[in-house]
């Protein structure tokens, strides 16, 4: 029972985190989050997830 507590709480935790760098990326105007280019990046030109 705790076990499985604690493993929620990770999760969440975990979640919550990432979470929370996507409302700061955003928030600082980055449109494409995780992409190194992301100040200069638009969703129309990002070029980040094309091969």
């Amino acid at each position: 029972m705790l076990e499985n507590i604690i493993i929620i709480a990770v999760i969440a935790l975990i979640i919550g985190i990432a979470g929370g760098y996507v409302y700061k990326a955003k928030k600082s105007g980055n449109k494409c989050i995780g992409c190194p280019h992301s100040a200069s990046c638009g969703e129309k030109n990002c070029t980040c997830n094309k091969k």
